[in-house]
């Protein structure tokens, strides 16, 4: 078999009654690739975090140097969009009226 006898542990599956033909599994490959994609994990973690942080620091410094805050002009923008909104149904009410009347 490959991997000689100091290879770590076989499992064997005794379910065939040739032994040799026997699936055989190394579990020591199996346990080293389990904790190597489990610290891959732990790594893509750590660097999720440092990069999020780094954006976040970014994104703070940025709104601290704008003339308006982000707030206020969220503010001025919503009040503008609900007076046009406003302005836009009145005048499809009004328009409907107006092309109600029959035409000669």
């Amino acid at each position: 078999m490959p991997g000689g006898s100091g290879s770590g542990h076989c499992a064997g599956m005794t379910n065939s009654r040739d032994p040799e033909r026997a699936f055989r599994l190394n579990t020591r490959p199996l346990i080293v690739g389990g904790v190597l994609m489990g610290l891959g994990g732990v790594l893509g973690l750590a660097g999720i975090v440092v990069s999020g942080s780094a954006m976040a620091a970014a994104v703070r410094d940025w709104a601290n140097r704008q003339e308006v805050p982000p707030t206020e002009l969220a503010r001025h923008h919503w009040a503008r969009a609900k007076a046009a909104t406003v302005a836009g149904a009145a005048t499809w009410r009004n328009g409907t009226q107006e092309h109600a009347t029959p035409h000669s």
